[in-house]
């Protein structure tokens, strides 16, 4: 069986070391890092994840401000928002919470923040410095598997890492990552659009999983011994439940285990990470905002 990847046990490592740095930071002399939130429209999943984000924030002893807007507020209006909080210095990060109201436009939002503020590293520029390994914000889910690696001591120098999905937020920063000088794995993206994915799965010492899709990976896609990194999170009804679903990968959780050397659950994998990443992105904010203000 393979050994388990625990991402919760893992994430509260890193919360608890983002707790110590934010107290060191503020017994300094320095206020509170401050995030800010902005939630448009009532989506319940994105409400439950704000809240979760903002329950994390004030045990690392981070400041969260919820900005919480009707579906119907106007793209100038959000637009408007954004440039006060750009320009307010008591604001260190900013996270806008995707997705938005159809008449939106999310790229437009992404692009009007501040690229030191934008802790979420959608940004075009913080792209860009992932791309050349430069001193940006990384999404937070791949910077967390990059995080579950290093601290499970898997070191993907020569490895072959094959990543099932090319979304902005995941797949492509991901690839860039692993491809960093100093990480060096050797990687290739696979997508929709790609032949004989169950084959070039099959080749992978990394295979991480990013596709959106419930239990895509079969255990005939595991090569023996591979590190299987399941970023899915998926509903299947399941009368058995008392919620009537159950959450499930992107992998057979049970078919790879079987076969893998290493392997995330789903709860309980990457999932925890994401948060515990935004919060060290937000302590980076503010001591760079703080920089910039002497």
């Amino acid at each position: 069986m393979a050994t388990l990847i625990d991402g919760k046990a893992t994430a509260a490592a890193v919360r608890a070391e983002v707790r110590r740095d934010v107290e060191a930071w503020v017994g300094a002399g320095n206020r509170a890092p401050c995030l800010a939130a902005v939630l448009i429209g009532d989506d319940p999943a994105s409400a439950s994840y704000v809240r979760g984000k903002s329950k994390a924030c004030a045990e690392a002893g981070i400041r969260s401000d919820t900005l919480t807007y009707d579906a119907s507020v106007s793209e100038a209006d959000v637009l408007g928002l954004i440039e006060r909080l750009n320009r307010d210095d008591e604001v260190d990060g900013i996270l806008v919470q995707l997705p938005l109201p159809d008449h939106i436009d999310d790229r437009k939002v992404i692009h009007a923040l501040a690229p030191d503020k934008d802790v979420d590293g959608f940004h075009p520029v913080n792209v860009g410095r992932v791309v050349i390994g430069g001193p940006g914000f990384a999404p937070a889910t791949p910077a967390g598997v990059m995080e579950l690696l290093r601290r499970y001591e898997i070191d993907p120098a020569g490895k072959r890492a094959v990543i099932l999905g090319r979304s902005n937020i995941v797949g492509k920063p991901m690839a860039n990552m692993l491809l960093q000088k100093g990480v060096d794995a050797t990687v290739t993206v696979c997508h929709s659009r790609t032949r004989n994915i169950e084959q070039i799965s099959a080749e992978a010492d990394i295979l991480i999983a990013a596709i959106g899709r419930a239990q895509f990976v079969t255990g005939t896609m595991v090569k023996d011994g591979a590190v299987v990194i399941d970023v899915g999170i998926n509903r299947l009804e399941d009368a058995t439940t008392p919620r009537g679903y159950r959450l499930v990968g992107d992998v057979d959780f049970e078919a790879a285990s079987a076969k893998a050397s290493h392997i995330t659950p789903v709860p309980g994998g990457v999932g925890p990470m994401t948060i515990a990443m935004l919060l060290k992105n937000t302590l980076r904010a503010a001591r760079i905002n703080a920089a910039s203000l002497v």
